[in-house]
This record gives C-alpha cells, sequence and structure tokens, in this order.
C-alpha cells in the first residue's frame, strides 16, 4: 500500500513504525474472514483492512472524527487478522498507534472519560479491586440481574509449595487474578515444583501495563514496564530460569517489552532480557517431561477455550490442548475456535452488546459436545465465560494440578 504520513508523524519512531505496517498491507481481504466485529456487523470499516484505512487517513492528514474512533473501538485487538495475514501485517501495533493518534484530536464525553480513567485506576490494582469486589459480592442479591452475572465470586487459594529446588523460576503474580482465581499460581507453584522447578513470588509487580496501554495511556504503561524490571531485575541477576505468565493477555504484552522500550537509552537491553526471559506457562510444561510425573487415566471432559492472546498473540495454538490430552483428559471438538470470547481485557465493559453477543455465541460453541468443564488460559476470558456458562470454567492447569499431583 502507498502512503503520504505528515512529516511530524514520519519524524517519530511510532510513525515509521505506523508507515512500514501500512506499506505491508496490500488490502486482500483476507482478515475479513476471521474478524469477529465484521462477523456481526458486516461494516467494512469494522473490519481490520477499513480500521487500517481508516488510520492510513488519519496519519496522512484527515482529521479524525468521533466515527472513527468509534470504528477503532470496536476492534476486540484479538489478533485473528494477523493469523490469517498472507502479508504478515502486524495489525495489533497499528492499532495501538491509530488510537493513541485519534485519541489526540477527539473528544471523549465526560461518561466516557470517567469510565476508561476509573479502569486504568482499578483494575491494576489488587487491593482496590479487592475491596470493590468484595463490597459487589456483599450488595449481590439487590443487584440488577446483568450486573449481578458480571459480579465474579472470590475463590480461596490452596498453599504455595515449601518445597526449595535448584531450578527456579520467577511468576508474574497479575492483577486480577490475584483476587478471583488466585489458585491459578498456586496450582502453577505445585506443578512446576512436581517437575523439581521453584516458583518465586515477588509481590511488588502485579499489572502488566495491558490495560493503560490498550486504552491509550502509554505513558502510564511505560511507567508501569519500568517499575516491574526494576522489580525483577535482583532475580533476573540472581539467575531464574525464566518469567513464568500464567495469564494469556499478560504474556503477549511482557513478550512486548522489548519493543515498547526499544528506544530508551536506560531500559532497552533490561526489556529485551525481561522479554526473552517471559514464559506462558503452556511454554514451561510442554518442555518438560510430563510422563515423569504419572498422570492419572482420567475420564474427565473438557472443552477449550484458546484465548485470542495464546493462538494470536502468542502463536501457541494448540500446545495447551497437547497437554491436557496427555494429562488424560478427552477434549471435545469446538467450532469456530478461532474467534474471541468478548472479553478481551476493558472490552467486555466498554462495548456490552458486541461481547455479549460473542460470549453467547462462544458459550453456545464450548458447551455443544457437553463436556463436564470448561477451560480456558486467560483471567479475563475465565470471568467472561463464568458469567454465563453452565460448567465451571477454570484455568487448565488447575486441570493439570489435579491430574499430577493429587495422588
Amino acid at each position: 500500500m502507498q502512503t503520504n504520513l505528515l512529516k511530524n508523524i514520519l519524524e517519530t519512531p511510532q510513525g515509521q513504525e505506523a508507515d512500514s505496517i501500512l506499506r505491508s498491507c496490500v488490502h486482500c481481504g483476507f482478515c475479513t474472514a476471521t474478524c469477529p466485529t465484521y462477523q456481526l456487523l458486516g461494516d467494512e470499516l469494522d473490519s481490520p483492512r477499513g480500521r487500517i484505512y481508516l488510520i492510513k487517513q488519519v496519519l496522512e492528514g484527515e482529521p479524525a472524527s468521533d466515527k472513527t474512533r468509534s470504528h477503532l473501538d470496536r476492534c476486540l485487538t484479538c489478533r485473528s487478522c494477523e493469523t490469517t495475514c498472507p502479508s504478515g501485517v502486524k495489525y495489533g501495533r497499528l492499532i495501538d498507534i491509530g488510537r493513541e493518534a485519534i485519541e489526540k484530536q477527539t473528544s471523549r464525553s465526560l461518561i466516557e472519560r470517567t469510565r476508561r480513567y476509573a479502569l486504568r485506576k482499578i483494575i491494576p490494582y489488587p487491593e482496590r479491586f479487592s475491596f470493590l469486589l468484595m463490597l459487589g459480592n456483599t450488595f449481590k442479591t439487590f443487584l440488577p440481574g446483568a450486573l449481578k452475572q458480571k459480579i465474579p465470586e472470590i475463590n480461596m487459594a490452596g498453599q504455595w509449595p515449601t518445597t526449595k529446588n535448584k531450578r527456579k523460576m520467577l511468576v508474574l503474580e497479575g492483577c486480577v487474578q490475584q483476587t478471583v482465581s488466585a489458585q491459578t499460581n498456586v496450582s502453577t507453584a505445585n506443578v512446576l515444583s512436581k517437575l523439581g522447578i521453584q516458583l518465586i513470588q515477588q509481590k511488588k509487580v502485579k499489572c502488566c501495563g495491558a490495560v493503560s496501554q490498550h486504552l491509550s495511556a502509554s505513558d502510564e504503561a511505560i511507567k508501569t514496564i519500568k517499575q516491574n524490571i526494576d522489580n525483577w531485575w535482583h532475580h533476573i541477576n540472581n539467575g531464574i530460569e525464566a518469567i513464568v505468565i500464567t495469564a494469556s493477555g499478560c504474556g503477549v504484552m511482557v513478550k512486548d517489552y522489548a519493543h515498547l522500550l526499544e528506544h530508551d537509552e536506560y531500559y532497552a537491553l533490561k526489556a529485551k532480557k525481561v522479554s526473552t526471559l517471559a514464559k506462558d506457562i503452556s511454554e514451561i510444561i510442554a518442555a518438560e517431561n510430563l510422563a515423569a510425573c504419572a498422570p492419572q487415566n482420567k475420564e474427565t471432559t473438557v472443552a477449550f477455550h484458546s484465548p485470542c492472546t495464546l493462538q494470536h498473540g502468542l502463536k501457541l495454538n494448540g500446545v495447551v490442548e497437547k497437554i491436557l490430552t496427555d494429562a488424560g483428559y478427552h477434549l471435545t471438538q469446538v467450532s469456530d475456535a478461532h474467534l474471541c470470547c468478548g472479553s478481551a481485557g476493558t472490552y467486555s465493559i466498554l462495548q456490552a452488546e458486541l461481547s455479549k453477543k460473542l460470549l453467547n455465541n462462544k458459550i453456545s460453541a464450548l458447551q455443544k459436545n457437553h463436556p463436564d468443564i470448561i477451560a480456558t488460559a486467560n483471567i479475563g476470558c475465565q470471568m467472561h465465560l463464568s458469567s454465563e456458562s453452565d460448567k465451571p470454567v477454570k484455568h487448565w492447569i488447575e486441570l493439570v494440578e489435579a491430574a499430577l499431583c493429587k495422588h
């Protein structure tokens, strides 16, 4: 695609990156076949190809409008289009750049600004989120049905293993996951302990920065990223093997630290090291010998929901499925497994109507073959699916723990 970006934009690293991405797009339209919002709305401007065109216009000097922004807002950033694209267009990066540029040119309503600000100031902070969640559960009985469904239960976690091992890895605690599903990291620690690996906690690191990044508050995200690197650096210098991440959405973000800080004189090399060490828990488990742990032969039927961040962002499609099969579980077939469930970080709050339609479609696909349980790999998806599912929804590592560690 030919481009003619404004000179002042082309003189910035982001502008140069956007120009390169735009030029790689040949407008073939393959992306429209796998775009969830295009499938629902049938509007070209709600497809990756259409949004790329809108971003190009703005970066070339055409004024952005509220309508332009609304089309970009409706994008889930699921990156299914990246998996489909034959030209390797880095759409995920382009949409972030486009959103930030358009955010500076347009003005949101007071309600919208307040909502987005509140999400950035609550979700990444476990203490604040936990307090509000406790209040929500306390008064849940008195809330309307639709709102009641959105409030997850607070699940208690088991004991962290105390066994010391020579092999050591660091875990990203996570923000919402600490409150809603603390068992995920405990199960991870127990499974890794069974495999001879000690999982170390660093309580100061909570949010990965993704919430701010995807709400166009990039300066806020960069500040969080730098704090995380500083808090991890002592452990990195002491030779940890990996930074284990149990939420695939966080995994995509942390693996992108190197790119986000590549022009920072002080942090570029540190960020590159962190991104190299960052591993989704499925990558760790897949590299170990599960057979040595003698998995139980289980008859439990599982429908696995592969989050967009796992299959499109991290490109780990099929990895968790093999782990669960090796652990003795029977996996059902799930139709349209490449499509988003509608969670997408804050999307289920900011784009509730579209999110609900995607959720209903996903629940139908997951429950079609009558599984005993639904498993996933990201806390946002887990909460979102749980709000509608008749079946329990768990992180897949809890199922592996049940197969390996409780016999």
